[in-house]
């Protein structure tokens, strides 16, 4: 049985709802066949270009960070070079404790004892250190002065372990007696410490 509805006869807001119910559909259609997967695909755009920003900041990070570390690295290697130019060559090591003893007489100090010991490997592992034991009498003055001299010199020379006995008075001066080792250092050559690496690494 076939039913007749006269458009006529329907209320106003039946009217308007079946004019306006096409273009519903129609919205409705392009929303879901066109808008929404372009805003999915939209969202998953956003989301790589965050993930892209983030490791473009972090890899800029990592360039500020590189070009740092290549300036510290080039200021240490600056600093062991000039260090190294203060290490004497093992063959110096004779004429540099001259010097040193030298440097005592030219001081004023009468030098008693000066009792070179056998080399041994700093703790560091890339130096060996000489040292001397020395006895020497003298003036406060005298030691002070000598002390200041050694650290003109363009070498390394430590003084340590230094003991100072009472002063005796002679000849209206304050004498006094002082035993101290003077260690001095010297690089190990490279190929030294090459062979003590694999020599450590096959035990």
């Amino acid at each position: 049985m076939a039913i007749n509805i006269n458009i006529k006869n329907l209320p106003p807001y039946a009217k308007i709802l079946i004019s306006i119910l096409p273009s519903v559909i129609l919205a409705i259609i392009i929303t879901m066949v066109l808008i929404l997967p372009k805003y999915k695909e939209s969202k998953v755009l956003d989301a790589k270009i965050d993930t892209q920003n983030n490791e473009i900041a972090a890899s800029e990070a990592k360039v500020t960070k590189l070009d740092i570390l290549k300036k510290e690295n080039e200021r240490l290697v600056n600093r062991i070079n000039e260090l190294k130019e203060q290490l004497p060559e093992e063959k110096e090591i004779s004429s540099l404790l001259k010097q040193v003893s030298d440097l005592g007489i030219a001081a004023g100090l009468n030098i008693k004892a000066w009792r070179p010991g056998q080399k041994t490997t700093h703790p560091s592992g890339i130096v060996y250190e000489i040292p001397v034991s020395v006895e020497v009498d003298g003036t406060y003055h005298n030691l002070g002065y000598f002390l200041s001299s050694l650290t003109r010199l363009n070498r390394i020379v430590n003084i340590s372990n230094m003991r100072l006995a009472n002063p005796k008075v002679v000849k209206g001066e304050n004498l006094l007696s002082a035993s101290f080792k003077a260690a001095t250092f010297t690089a190990i050559p490279e190929a030294e410490i090459a062979a003590a690496v694999t020599t450590g690494k096959k035990k």
